[in-house]
């Protein structure tokens, strides 16, 4: 039997994780008391019912001690011969903030105090779950279908999980740089689609577009360095810790040469065991149509 802890921050989506689950056919039990966790799974493993794979909900609301607790639970059970397997959700703290003003509820230990304490609280009371964990997400960039192919990826299709996520994403410079970037290259020395009448009101979603830059010697050459340094970044990030890659690439206005690069560097990495998306900020704005 397949057992799946899911826990993390308060805000990081561990909530949608469990829906995610429960519509994959797991048997999903959401805010488990940490005392009941071993009763459970062994009560669950020698149940007469077919069930085969089960998800178990921890978080901060079970009590403070108790979570603290749950780090030694979960190893004394896998140490009996239980498969389990922790999922560990986090995200940065402006975003976690941001979500809880969305939806106007209050963080569970935030107490009438500032959110931005209370969640800097919580993360470290998870620092040993975080140590255990087999799989990291982080959700501060992802929707929620990119977070479900990465939930189905891992627990449906069983394909091998990398702790960490590339996120490609096009601009314009006119619309200021993304501020979650921590890769901008310009490429705004590459031939310009805009001045061509026929490509001006198309994207580089577009193959004509597409094609008018990447025939250019200096886009394939950039392609071919980029993709090397990735190559080379990635690995030593990983060992430093780090989860989530952000690289902005941006030309004037977001819309031909900037979503032709992230399209093909994207193409690179979409197959590797890293998660990989793309996101094309501007390339609605201010588009000229045929």
């Amino acid at each position: 039997m397949r057992f799946v802890i899911v826990t993390g921050m308060s805000g990081a989506g561990r909530s949608s994780v469990m829906r995610i689950l429960e519509d994959d056919g797991y048997f999903c039990v959401d805010n488990l008391p940490v005392p009941l966790l071993s009763t459970f799974v062994q009560l669950t493993e020698n149940s007469s019912e077919q069930i085969q794979r089960v998800a178990i909900g921890l978080d901060i609301r079970g009590g403070q001690k108790a979570l603290m607790e749950a780090s030694s639970v979960l190893t004394g059970l896998k140490e009996e011969g239980y498969f389990l397997e922790i999922l560990f959700l986090e995200a940065s703290t402006p975003v976690i903030v941001k979500r809880y003003k969305e939806t106007r509820r209050m963080h569970p230990l935030a107490k009438g105090g500032r959110m931005d304490s209370a969640i800097e609280k919580e993360r470290n009371f998870l620092v040993q779950l975080k140590e255990q964990a087999d799989y990291i997400i982080d959700t501060t960039t992802l929707l929620i279908r990119d977070l479900k192919q990465e939930i189905d990826r891992i627990f449906v299709e069983d394909e091998k999980f990398c702790n960490f996520y590339l996120t490609f994403v096009s601009f314009g410079f006119k619309y200021g740089i993304p501020s979650d970037a921590d890769l901008v290259f310009d490429v705004r020395f590459l031939p310009n689609p805009f001045y061509v009448e026929a490509l001006k009101p198309l994207t580089g979603n577009d193959a004509e577009v597409y094609n008018y830059v990447m025939e250019s010697d200096k886009a394939k050459e950039f392609l071919a360095k980029l993709k090397d340094m990735l190559d080379f970044l990635v690995p030593n990030y990983i060992i430093e810790g780090k989860t989530q890659l952000v690289i902005a690439i941006g030309c004037t206005g977001g819309k031909h040469r900037s979503v032709t690069l992230t399209n093909a560097i994207y193409k690179e990495f979409e197959n590797t065991e890293y998660g990989c998306k793309k996101e094309h900020r501007d390339i609605e704005k201010d588009r000229l149509h045929k």
